[in-house]
């Protein structure tokens, strides 16, 4: 799925920016004394207890509030924290962080990106397109093919509250593609992030630069308006010569939150960004934007939420394809208890609208439609003693080219003691038909080559899952679940009956994957802090009777069997930090990319409560190492990272 383009102004967003700037720095030190509170850097090791980790509350699993312990899922938090002592400066370098998830670099810009396998052959025209992922709620994923142009995605990690990735399927509550994993990432409220924050990097294979300010907004309110640009330079080919993919954008936005008194509070929020990607020396431009509007009701045990918002992306390489993309969507949520049971349940409706300029060689038919999707969900934890309860969820989701389908999930947890939960769920998820699916045709030669399946299925998933939460004293903690899962109506390439040409889309790949995944922290001194994951995946996939089996059962994925990673963080005397992180990925087998092992390092120096200055390196073990089949090889990477708070 190629596509870019259009060019947004952002000497606007900057202008607001320089004004804003001029004002805080007079007036910075007397705001941060109000009703807001001021920037703060990071917390040192000393202020994270490991035992309270376990009590940290996430959303993700269930849509409402509950503790890493008490969560009946796979779910791995990111902090804030975690997030700016690891060095990295894009969303995806950040989502390495998780144990849980595949990261996979393809070009300077572009990555694979999945939880539990079927990361996608592109040579295949398959996708890593099994992923659900929210940026403060509004869904990212493209509906065109399902997958994630993760260099369109980008988050200023000063603003990051945390990201909470769940591995396993959420389909009952968050709906399609919600079918491997749910990756939710939420920045901090406005308030969170008063005055001025500077921040700059340069070095080998790129530069960033941002800058932030965050005000009041009269006594209930605060916002914050940023702006940030980020240039790649190109990775290198097997024989190390420039692979002409280098990558550039320009992004700004705002956030603004009021407090609107007995319990309500509203949310505004946008984004717009500009830039370009190269593939081999071909430029495709990109742009979008966005906006947000969310408002909440919190009384007496009930939660009621509303949230709408606008997202527009285009992508358009000169003289040839472009596709521009328009969604609305609407959601409804309501949260309340009942005696014994605590209820979940709303429904949504999302209308996108892509118009597409089609090339000679690859048309979609029609160029131009609009997309509608529904839903609605009920979800019930019932509380079964005071240490154990049962959650039963269902969703009904009708989509554009299928009829309405169910997901259905059963979770169970139980609290054996204040330092051990188990849980254990089975679910049932889709991946939806798409126009990639549906509409698509490739010609070759003059001649139709792949034509979409006008009866193509959705792809279909029943997941089992077990897993355990230990806190073995104040000092450790440690995660581990397993997982089986069951796929039928994976897509498949099938041929014409007796012509054999045009080829077209199918569902003739069926089989499970089951695995196993681990991860735990361990606080070796109050300066010292130790976190170490793994996991091990076995896939086992095969042709449907009648399937033509072209390409093989590999056009599913090529997904790695084994990965671990060690991460040591260390407080040292004067202000100085020092994070290092050693990962393993082992072969992807089909096609054979070799395993590697690599490290990476931030060495930081606080020179006071408002400036830092660190030298951050990735990649430090080899010159230069593929991670993707048919990708490019990501080369050594040293920079130093400067960052300002007034």
């Amino acid at each position: 799925m190629q596509g870019c383009g259009g060019r947004l102004a952002m000497a606007s967003v900057a202008a607001v920016l320089i004004q804003a700037a001029a004002a805080g720095l007079g007036h910075a030190q007397n705001m941060s004394q109000g009703d807001a509170h001021p920037e703060k850097p990071p917390r040192d090791l000393a202020d994270l207890s490991i035992e309270a980790l376990g009590d940290i509350q996430v959303t993700s699993v269930s849509k409402r509030a509950e503790t890493v312990m008490d969560a009946p899922a796979a779910v791995y938090l990111i902090s804030r924290e975690d997030a700016l002592r690891s060095g990295a400066d894009s969303l995806p370098e950040l989502l390495r962080l998780a144990p849980n998830l595949q990261v996979a670099q393809r070009t300077a810009g572009a990555y694979a990106i999945t939880a539990r396998g079927l990361n996608g052959d592109p040579e295949a025209q398959n996708f890593s397109n099994k992923l659900l992922v929210l940026i403060d709620g509004r869904t990212v994923y493209s509906p065109l093919f399902s997958g994630v142009y993760w260099e369109m995605q980008d988050v200023l990690p000063a603003d990051l509250d945390r990201i909470e990735v769940v591995s396993g399927p959420g389909a009952t509550l968050w709906g399609a593609n919600a079918v491997n994993g749910v990756i939710n990432i939420t920045s901090r409220s406005a308030d969170e992030t008063q005055g001025l924050y500077l921040q700059g990097r340069g070095g080998a294979q790129g530069r960033s630069a941002s800058i932030r300010y965050g005000g009041l907004l009269g006594q209930n309110g605060a916002f914050r308006v940023y702006a940030r640009s980020a240039r790649l330079d190109a990775t290198e080919t097997a024989t190390g010569a420039s692979a002409e993919d280098d990558f550039h954008r320009a992004q700004g936005g705002f956030r603004a939150d009021w407090d609107l008194g007995g319990g309500e509070a509203l949310t505004l929020s946008g984004d717009l960004f500009d830039g370009a990607a190269k593939t081999a020396g071909v430029q495709e431009d990109l742009s979008g934007r966005n906006l947000t509007a969310r408002w909440r009701r919190e009384v007496e045990g009930s939660t009621l939420q509303a949230q709408a918002y606008y997202d527009h992306n285009r992508r358009a390489t000169s003289g040839s394809g472009a596709f521009g993309l328009d969604t609305y969507d609407f959601d409804l949520q309501h949260a309340f208890a009942r005696g014994r049971h605590q209820f979940v349940w709303g429904g949504g409706a999302r209308i996108s609208r892509y118009d597409i300029r089609n090339t000679p060689d690859f048309v979609f038919t029609p160029s131009n439609r609009t997309l509608r999707l529904y839903n609605l969900f009920l979800q019930d934890r019932l509380a079964l003693t005071d240490n154990a309860s049962l959650t039963l969820g269902l969703k009904l989701e009708d989509g554009p080219y299928d009829s309405a389908q169910w997901s259905p999930s059963v979770r169970f947890a139980w609290r054996a003691s204040e330092d051990v939960s188990i849980w254990a769920a089975a679910s049932r998820a889709l991946r939806v038909a798409t126009p990639f699916d549906r509409d698509v045709l490739e010609r070759l030669g003059g001649r139709d080559f792949l034509v979409g399946g006008g009866d193509f299925q959705p792809e279909k998933l029943t997941a089992y899952e077990v897993g355990a939460r230990f806190k073995p004293g104040a000092k450790a903690l440690l995660s581990i679940s397993a997982y089986y899962n069951v796929y039928d109506d994976l897509r498949s390439i099938e041929t014409t009956p007796a012509t054999f040409l045009p080829l077209r889309w199918g569902n003739g790949l069926q089989g499970h994957v089951r695995g196993i995944e681990a991860w735990g922290e361990y606080k070796v001194r109050p300066w010292w802090r130790l976190s170490a994951g793994a996991t091990a995946m076995e896939k086992h996939l095969k042709f449907k009777p009648g399937s033509s089996g072209i390409l093989g059962v590999a056009q599913a994925g090529d997904d790695p069997r084994r990965q671990a990673f060690l991460r040591s963080s260390v407080d040292l005397p004067r202000g100085i930090s020092l994070d290092a992180d050693l990962r393993y990925v082992s072969d992807l087998p089909e096609p054979r990319t070799p395993s590697y092992v690599e490290l990476g390092g931030r060495l930081a120096w606080a020179v006071n409560d408002r400036a830092e200055v660190a030298l951050v390196g990735r990649n430090l073990m080899h010159d230069r190492h593929p991670e993707y089949p048919q990708g490019t090889d990501i080369p050594r990477a040293v920079s130093v990272d400067l960052q300002w708070r007034f």
